[in-house]
């Protein structure tokens, strides 16, 4: 029996008729979840680089965004500032999650976002044909399709904001 978990993202995902996999991930005894997800993803037929991290930062004057990115790339925060027109750039602070998202570390979705939230998503979702997203909910991810993914993301800003691993 597949587990079933309701949150923004799960209702948008239905809403849109769109097919998702949920996935449990075991929470450690603190409730964050397990650093083996690379080997959770790949028991399950999954690729461990698929997985699309919502990385939340502030810039100083432009306030809190997103960055949704898959694979083993980090932020490139020169391009980052750059593209949003700021100086100084940095990582949301972990109580400020979910202040800027309405979800918990762990838990964060690139998209059933607050309106105000900028979302940059980088070209990197792209290539991976089935993408892992967190739920909305902590313990679970959602597997989906990224062209499913990449058209409820139609509108937000596409670009390469992510540093090229030598």
């Amino acid at each position: 029996m597949q587990t079933q978990i309701t949150s923004p993202v799960t209702e948008l995902l239905s809403q849109h008729a769109y097919d998702f996999q949920v996935i449990e991930i075991p929470l450690s005894e603190d409730k964050k979840p397990i650093r083996s997800l690379e080997e959770l993803l790949t028991a399950q037929g999954l690729q461990p680089q698929s997985v699309v991290r919502s990385v939340v930062f502030k810039g100083e004057n432009s306030g809190y965004s997103l960055l949704a990115v898959a694979g083993g790339g980090r932020a490139d925060w020169a391009l980052l500032r750059q593209h949003l027109g700021e100086r100084k750039c940095r990582m949301a602070e972990y109580d400020e999650v979910p202040e800027a998202t309405g979800y918990v570390v762990g838990a964060v979705p690139p998209l059933a976002l607050p309106p105000g939230l900028r979302v940059l998503v980088d070209n990197s979702v792209a290539d991976y044909e089935t993408v892992v997203i967190g739920s909305g909910v902590l313990g679970y991810a959602l597997a989906l399709k990224s062209v499913d993914l990449l058209a409820l993301l139609a509108d937000k800003e596409k670009g390469h904001f992510v540093k090229v691993e030598a």
